[in-house]
């Protein structure tokens, strides 16, 4: 079957609030080698959406200037030298942009087969917050069975992610929510501990809670305030990874804690990490990771779907706070 020259995709003329998205034509991109060309049936929305939308959050270079980083679908075609896939395989992928959009290119290296038992609409909402999870809890922080863990934002796609994740790899699970709502949501995924952040002072309850020894490892995307809290919270070699902000990126630190607790802090964004490190994370999801959504150990939390005309009503609900888990857009659907 040949494919259309044309497609609809999300735009926006300019940065702003979630009313400038809008839809419009444009021509269907063509896979270079390497890379496939995705029949996109659901696409993931994330924050990073929101911060680019806003004016806030560049694609890189040679990326598509549409929205979406990750999909799925089925395969549609194949540029030179792919040899993973063919014409038809369902497929979810991280995606460099491009998302909300009837047709996306990506390396064919970031691409996995659906996991079993997942729907395409749920499999849509798994790759971004898995490779990042994994990426920087897994990797970057070396992440250990047996050990303590603190994860901020516990409903958000990137939050139950990393719950279910460390509680099946064996973690003592602490989160932070803001609301009773999403505290007994978190319990629910698998949480040890959820505390309430706007009722409680959630440092003072980590360290009450951890018998005033800390955490092993913190995961953030607040920043602000919430670094030298996070520093504070963490046990002696303790670990903290910066994946965002949605408070401050400038803080002002005294090195010492660092210094004293031998601490280890880092940080990292997926979207400019080189292409090898995605198709290395991709490998080891698919051994490591995927095999827990065919036991039921991890599970995709989608709070809500749109239509890919609606792209602008999903924004405000991803930035109105209420949100817990993932939401995707309907593109083709199935």
């Amino acid at each position: 079957m040949s494919l259309p020259t044309t497609m609809r995709h999300v735009d926006f003329r300019e940065p702003g609030p979630p009313e400038v998205l809008g839809m419009a034509r444009g021509p269907v991109p063509a896979p270079r080698p390497g890379e496939v060309l995705i029949d996109v049936a659901y696409a993931g929305v994330n924050r990073p959406d929101c911060i680019q939308r806003s004016g806030q959050y560049p694609p890189p270079p040679d990326a598509s200037p549409i929205l979406g980083l990750e999909v799925s679908g089925r395969i549609a075609a194949i540029g030179e030298g792919v040899t993973a896939w063919a014409p038809g395989d369902a497929v979810c992928a991280l995606v460099p942009g491009g998302g909300y959009a009837e047709y996306c290119a990506t390396p064919e290296g970031f691409c996995l087969p659906l996991p079993q038992g997942l729907s395409l609409r749920e499999a849509a909402c798994v790759p971004e917050t898995y490779f990042t999870v994994w990426y920087n809890l897994f990797e970057r922080l070396h992440f250990a069975a047996g050990e303590s863990v603190l994860i901020h934002g516990g409903t958000s796609g990137i939050g139950l992610t990393a719950i279910q994740l460390c509680k099946a790899f064996g973690a003592v699970v602490y989160t932070t929510a803001g609301s009773d709502e999403k505290v007994a949501f978190c319990r629910k995924m698998g949480a040890d501990h959820a505390i309430n952040y706007k009722t409680q002072d959630w440092a003072a309850e980590v360290w009450r809670l951890s018998q005033k020894k800390g955490v092993n490892v913190v995961l953030d995307m607040v920043g602000g305030d919430y670094v030298a809290k996070n520093i504070r919270s963490l046990a002696a070699d303790g670990r903290l990874a910066q994946i965002a902000f949605l408070q401050a990126s400038t803080v002002e630190l005294d090195m010492r804690a660092i210094m004293m607790k031998r601490l280890t802090v880092t940080g990292s964004t997926l979207r400019a990490s080189p292409a090898a490190r995605k198709v290395a994370l991709a490998e080891a999801l698919r051994e490591k990771v995927w095999p827990l959504f065919a036991t039921g150990k991890v599970q995709v939390v989608l709070a809500q779907t749109f239509p890919l005309e609606q792209a602008a009503q999903a924004h405000a609900l991803m930035e109105s706070g209420t949100l817990i888990g993932k939401i995707a857009l309907e593109v083709r659907g199935g």
